[in-house]
This record gives structure tokens, sequence and C-alpha cells, in this order.
């Protein structure tokens, strides 16, 4: 896992960070982007961004500072909680999950598109996905939940829903459901979550990878409705976490027909195949041969 200090930390562009946590500028003056404080509660904006110096100042409160300062305040946290969280090991945010959302609550997609933002685009890297390869398979997908806007990185399931993540949500929007991407192979390799399927991209190289079809779950309770298309094929590769739930998983399936292979053993030690390839461990992928 990749840990942020200090220094990496305030080098996050703070108009990119508030966009992602859901506050968008009310004004912008040159290089001053005002807000409506997300500190307290205001009408008119009074909370500013100076992008060049990367540093924020609430006229409000008559306090200032660096991103660090500013999730401080904002999160009621300690400076070395917040740097956990961007490192992936602490909840800040409860992760959002459209299924315990109620109708005012609903996310609506706004649009999406390439990726412009250097956020997500570090938050690729930081995944050690190259954006050329998430570009292939994800988009930069913006969103509403009430009436906050986000964006994050999108990944499409087949009936036209998205998986959404970013370093502080994981949500999905309506209708969810599995991810297919099929190159007419009568081989099928199997995923949870779509940074997954992305890291065997990178393990493997595209190229060799087009002679196999995937097909990335998206929730395990989706295996079921997934296995009418797993069961076309001549071997089916599970590359599922390595948690409790998801080789009970495996364990079914492979009790039910003798092609499902568990390959789980490539990223033994490590939760899942994305952290097997943040490890820099991770040299290639070797599937069992049919």
């Amino acid at each position: 896992m990749i840990k942020f200090n200090c220094k990496a930390a305030k080098e996050l562009d703070i108009v990119e960070y508030l966009s992602g946590i859901g506050y968008q500028p009310e004004k912008i003056c040159g290089i001053d982007y005002w807000y409506r404080s997300p500190l307290r509660n205001e009408i008119t904006p009074s909370f500013k961004v100076n992008r060049k110096l990367n540093r924020w100042y609430d006229h409000g409160i008559g306090k200032g500072g660096n991103i660090i300062d500013f999730a401080i305040l904002y999160f009621n946290c300690t400076a070395g909680e917040f740097l956990q969280r961007l490192s992936g090991n602490f909840s800040l945010h409860q992760p959002f999950h459209q299924e315990d959302s109620n109708s005012s609550g609903k996310i609506e997609i706004l649009k999406t598109g390439y990726f412009t933002s250097g956020y997500l685009i570090q938050y690729l890297k930081k995944r050690k996905i190259p954006v050329e390869i998430a570009s292939q398979f994800c988009c930069q997908a913006h969103f509403r939940i009430k009436e906050k806007t986000y964006y994050s990185i999108g990944f499409r399931n087949d009936l036209c829903g998205y998986e959404l993540r970013n370093s502080f949500f994981k949500c999905s929007s309506t209708p969810k459901g599995i991810t297919t991407i099929q190159n007419g192979g009568t081989r099928v390799a199997v995923f949870e979550g779509f940074f997954d399927f992305l890291s065997f991209i990178v393990l493997n190289g595209t190229q060799k990878s087009l002679t196999m079809d995937f097909c990335i779950l998206n929730s395990l309770s989706f295996f079921e409705k997934a296995r009418p298309f797993l069961e076309r094929h001549s071997h089916v590769y599970l590359f599922l976490d390595n948690d409790a739930a998801a080789q009970n998983c495996s364990s079914y399936a492979i009790m039910l027909d003798s092609r499902y292979k568990d390959e789980s053993r490539n990223y033994n030690g490590f939760k899942d195949l994305n952290e097997f390839l943040v490890s820099g461990r991770a040299s290639g992928i070797d599937i069992e041969p049919p």
C-alpha cells in the first residue's frame, strides 16, 4: 500500500480535492476560487482557495492553510488520521451504496468523458493503473447525490449503470449489474471488482488479454446472474478476493462445475489482485493451462 506523507498530501490540488468531496466554487476570479464554506453554513461565499499557492482561507472564521489544515477542521481528525485515509487505510467517509439510499439520495450521472482530472490520474497511479489502460475501459464520471456534485472513475456495467470510485467514494448508480467484455474467447476470467480486472490487463498486457473474455461481477451477489455467461466458456478462471466471502464463492463454483478454476493462488497473501500489483512483487499471472 502506498503511504501519503505530509509533503505528498500538501501537493494535492485543493480545488480538485473539494470537488471530489462535493464542493464546487460559486465564482472564479483569476486564481481565486470562492466557495460557500464547507466548514459552516453561509449564504455569501467567503471561503477562498488561491489555486496558484494551493492555500485556502475562510474569512468567516479567520482561519486558513494547506489541505491538511482543512482536513483537520472538516473531518475533526488528526493529521495522521487524514494521511491514513489518503493512503486508503482509514474511513473518514462511509461508502455510498445505492441500494441503501432513498429516492432523494439517488445517484444521477451527469456526464462521462475522458480523464482530465489530475486528481483521478494520481489516484490511478497510486493503484498502479496507467491512465492509457484505464481509459480503454473506464471514464471520468460526474454525478449528483442530492444537491451535491462529485466526480470519480466510472466503470459501466451491461445495464448502463456505473461503478464509481475515487479516494473518498465507493458507490454505484442504478441499475447495478455485471460487466462482460467479450472478445470471442473460449476462456473467461472473473473478477470481483474492476480494479482487479485492470490489474490483470496491466500484468498480462492488452494484446495477450484479447484472447479471453472477461466478467467483472461488481458484487459477489451477482455470481448466480453471471453463470449463464460464464458457463458458455470451456474454462472459467476465478480471480476473486482472498477473504472468506469470496473464497466461499470460489469453492461453491468449483463444486458446481469442473470448468471453474480458483486462481487466487497467484496473489496469495494479498487481499486482492490490485493489492498484489501495488506491492511491486507482481510480474505476471500464471493461469492454469486448459
